[in-house]
Order: C-alpha cells, then structure tokens, then sequence
C-alpha cells in the first residue's frame, strides 16, 4: 500500500497552535541551554538538538520517520553546499596567504591605517567585513575578519567577537542582496492586495530594509570599541566610530533606495572605510591602545603558531635579528603589498565578472547547474506546495569562484602546488567541527521547517494583531538564529510576514522588510556562524563561551530594531520610502 504524502500540520498537537508551537519550541530551547548554559561544543549541541527535532516531528506532529531523514540529508548537503564550500575554499585562500607571509604583509597595510586597536577594529570587522558579506556572505567575512584581528594581536575571543557583533548591518544586502531578491520572491505571491503589486520588488523591500539597518550600522562601530576598550575605548575613539558608522549608513541608505541593491554593501563599506582613513590624516586618538603589551593566553599562543607554517609563530617573510632571534623590523615593498592585497582584489574581480548578465545566466543554466528534487522526499508544505529544487550550481557557486580566484592567486603570491594542497587539506582538518555543526544545524531547520514546527512557532508569534509589529523582526531573528542565514530566513517567514501584515492591518511590505532587518541580529548567535568563529580563530569547543559574549548584544540590538519598526507604522511613517 503507498503511502500518502505528508504535509504539515502547524496545529498538530491537541489541535492548538500554543501547544504545537512550545513543542516546537523545545529543538531551539535545547540547542541555546547547551551553548549557553552547559557550554557544551557546538557540533555535539547541534547533533542533541537534530535529535531532539526528530522526537518532536515524528512524536509530536506525526512525520514520518524517513521523511525526517530525507529532510536531515536534505539539509545536511545544503549546509556543505554551498554554505560551508563558500567558507571552506576562503579559508584556503588564506591559508595559503599566511604559508606564503602575504597575510603579515597585510596586516601590517592595515596597521599603518592606524596603530589602535579600537580603529582597527572598525576597518577590519566592519569596513572589510561588510566587503567580504557583500560579495560572499555565508560566515565568509565572520571567518577573514575574525583571522585578520588575531593576526593584528587581538585575543581569539575578542577578535571572534568583533566579527560575529559587526556581521550585522550588511547582512541584509550580503552577496549581492540575496536576501532582498529572496524576500522579493516569497513574499509577491502572498500579497492579497492588487493594488500592492509594486511593493514587492527587489527595489521596494530593499529600499525599505534601507532605511532599516542603516540605523544598526550607526551604533555598530561604537559597540566594537566598547568590546574593545569599554568606557575609555568609547570616551577615546567614538569619533572614527561615529564618522565611519554615519557614513557607511548614509552610503547604505542612498544606494539601495536610489542606485542599486545589489551593490549597497560593497559602495557603503568603501565609502565607510575612506572616511575613516581620511578622518586618520587630520585626527588621532589621544592615547593608543594595544593589547599586545599582554602576555598572551595560552590559546592564543596555540592559535599563532598554528596559523605559521614552522610553527615558531614567525611568517616566511618575517626576519630574525640580533642574539635574541627577536623579530627586526619589516618594511614592505610596493610589490609585497601589492601581492597581500591580490587575493581580494581578485577575489572581487571574479565575483564582478559573474554579475554581469550575460555570464550570469549562463552560469545558472546547464550543465553549469543543475535543479533536482533531493531523493526521497513525498511531501508538501503546510500550504499544498511541493518543496524547492535543490541547487547544485557547481561551478557558478560562490565557493567555487573563490577556488578560482585562489588557482589564480597562486602564481602571484608564489606558492607551489604542492604546498596549496597541503594548505587546503589544512583548511579541513582545521573546520571539521565547524563543518559537522552547520551541516547538523541545517539539518535541524529543515526538520523544523518541513515537520511544521517552525510554522507553528512563527503563526503563533503573528497571532498579535496590531502588537505585530513589534513582533516582526523578532520572527526574523529567529529565523536566522535557527539556519544562520538572512535568506533562509526570509524563505522561511517572508510570506507569513505578509499575510500576519494584512490581517493586522500593517503596511505588509513593511513587515517583510523587517523580516530580513531583524534577521540580521540573529546572525551572531546562530550555531553555524558561532561555529565558523571558533574554528577560524582556534577557539572549538568554546562555542558557548563566544555566545554568551554575543547574546547580549544581539538581544538589546534587538529590542531598539522592534521599537524602529513600531514607529515606523505610525510616528515615523514619513521615514519610508514610495514604490
């Protein structure tokens, strides 16, 4: 006998949406208390919860026991490909950078920007952080910044961090605006209302996510020199945090309301970082602050000398003098500096390359991609519709692009074969925790996602009435704390958020763009990018300790995106853009 195909049922327990959703609530409650409260390592929390997730689908909303495990490989594979095969070959290229020196030479570029700390903190987690998110996104700029910082001298908890609180206001634009066209797609057809039609572009959301997230990316750079230097960091260096903050908002806000979503991020972190570097030739903090008069802990000695390839914690380029082996004084050519920055500079080149339309397309057209419905799958969403295509666009990938650019980085920085080999086998042996958490994490959203759970948990949330608006970001935030991306996110509520907007009687455009804005706090909590931080920095098995520095922030970031929403449907209404 066949058996029927399953769809979810958001009211499956007791047929009560309260019931169904605090059971569904029960995967996520235990994933958090395991970081955060037992501090235990993320992949061993992810895997419990997975389990968790399991018991729920199949006890308590009736899935069947193979489609769970459909759903988990499902999952599974996506969290590899792309998400992890994008972090994977970035952190290859830098491998390769440091066996090579290049990433001395580098970061000693960024130093003579300025030798604070608190400065450097801004140009690297956010400025370059919000280059790397605009043209990758997926943990790319969390894993680069975050190595960048050790290499400056910052301690791993810090400099993880720095890189998990900033990846935050370029979120939403992140590799290419992927969210935004995402939004743009699952929320067109939820809209009810003819005369709302052009509410729904990609122009229109972004616009509105524009005049959203600029007012994080304020606060951001003042919030990284507190975590840097407290009340003397903010007394001392709030003015390039100020000057870089306004700025990046204002290049943030003019560019995706008037010029172009797709490149936001990356005009407002370049104008970001001018301004910063410009503000440098006029003003200096009155008194520098360094962490590197500390004696390092043990972990980041550990981490230095991992990330050298002699293990002395001493790059190729570096020069001994003098009877103490002490390390002399290094002044970089122009062809040095030239090959530290080529990585990037081709890095953006390729990723330019394939916007341009004509490539574009016809990478995502076979045989350079391919669309199948993963094996296994006999099920529907809540709604009757079947479940998405999986992706595999091996070669138009963003990780792939990133492999390339490292193929062709190679001769430059003049590394062998055989040593970027050895470097990429490195980069597993390096990430295999972090690789086994996201893969287990995505798994356990596709589970929730698919057994119904995650729709209860957000109907549940939208059964507010004019109380919704507060609560719009917040199914966003949770929606990215659960996969770890804004996009997921946004496939996941972007369409509920619509339909909870127009029964509130909301501006239901509105409500989807917070979707995607509240989402972007969700990020630095999100055991996939907690995961990423930690491996990048040599800090695993400290997951939870990295979240319990982050939560905080991600909570009262939070509150002030809820309360910016609220306004927006009333007080501030003059804020918001036309279509």
């Amino acid at each position: 006998m066949l058996l029927a195909t399953y769809q979810p049922d958001i009211r499956s327990i007791n047929d009560s949406l309260t019931a169904s959703a605090l059971t569904a609530a029960l995967p996520l409650a235990t994933l958090f208390f395991m970081l955060g409260v037992l501090r235990v390592t993320a992949w061993i929390s992810g895997l419990v919860a997975l389990g968790v997730a399991w018991v729920v689908a199949i006890g308590g909303f009736d899935m069947p026991v193979d489609q769970a495990a459909a759903v988990s490989t499902w999952g599974a594979g996506f969290g590899f490909f792309p998400i992890m095969w994008i972090v994977i070959s970035a952190i290859w290229v830098y491998n390769m950078t440091v066996a090579t020196g290049h990433f001395d030479v580098l970061r000693r570029s960024f130093a003579t920007i300025s030798d604070d700390m608190r400065i450097q903190a801004i140009v690297i987690a956010f400025c370059f952080g919000a280059l790397m998110e605009a043209l990758a996104g997926f943990g790319t700029p969390v894993a680069i910044s975050a190595v960048m910082l050790i290499a400056l001298g910052f301690q791993p908890m810090k400099a993880a961090t720095l890189a998990l609180v900033a990846n935050t206001a370029p979120v939403a634009f992140g590799a290419l605006a992927t969210p935004v066209v995402t939004l743009s797609k699952v929320t067109a057809p939820a809209n009810t209302d003819p005369a709302l039609a052009d509410h729904f572009t990609e122009d229109h959301l972004g616009a509105l996510i524009g005049h959203q997230t600029p007012v994080l990316a304020v606060f951001i750079p003042l919030v990284l020199v507190v975590i840097v230097d407290g009340k003397r960091g903010l007394r001392q260096c709030w003015l390039p945090a100020v000057v870089g903050g306004i700025a990046f908002a204002v290049a943030q806000w003019l560019t995706s309301t008037y010029f172009s979503v797709q490149l936001t991020d990356v005009v407002a972190a370049l104008v970001s970082a001018l301004a910063i570097v410009v503000l440098l030739r006029v003003w200096r903090p009155v008194e520098t602050y360094s962490d590197l008069a500390e004696e390092p802990d043990a972990e980041t000695e550990r981490t230095i000398r991992r990330d050298t390839p002699n293990g002395s914690g001493r790059s190729p380029l570096s020069r001994p003098t003098g009877d103490d082996g002490g390390v002399a004084v290094v002044t970089d050519t122009r062809a040095d500096i030239a090959r530290a920055y080529a990585p990037y500079l081709v890095i953006i080149a390729i990723f330019s390359i394939f916007q341009i339309d004509g490539v574009k397309k016809e990478m995502l057209s076979e045989p350079w991609t391919y669309l199948f419905q993963w094996p296994g799958l006999d099920l529907v969403t809540a709604s009757g519709k079947p479940p998405a295509d999986y992706t595999f666009n091996w070669f138009a990938a963003a990780g792939t692009l990133t492999i390339i650019a490292g193929l062709i980085t190679m001769p430059i920085i003049g590394i062998k074969p055989t040593a970027a080999v050895q470097a990429y086998v490195k980069t597993y042996k390096q990430l295999w925790p972090a690789i086994v958490t996201v893969m287990a994490v995505l798994a356990l959203a596709y589970v929730m996602n698919n057994s119904g759970q995650t729709g209860a948990l957000g109907n549940w949330l939208a059964d507010s009435g004019d109380g919704f608006a507060l609560i719009s970001p917040i199914l966003g935030w949770l929606g990215v704390a659960v996969t770890g991306s804004d996009t997921s996110s946004n496939s996941l509520f972007g369409a509920l958020q619509v339909t909870a907007g127009q029964g509130a009687g909301l501006d239901p455009a509105l409500m989807a763009a917070s979707n995607s804005s509240g989402g972007v706090l969700g990020k630095m909590i999100s055991p996939q990018n907690l995961a990423i931080a930690a491996g990048a920095v040599g800090l695993t098995g400290r997951e939870g300790d990295i979240f319990r520095k982050v939560v905080g922030w991600s909570l009262l970031l939070l509150v002030g995106m809820c309360v910016l929403v609220f306004l927006q449907t009333n007080v501030l209404e003059w804020m918001l853009p036309s279509p």
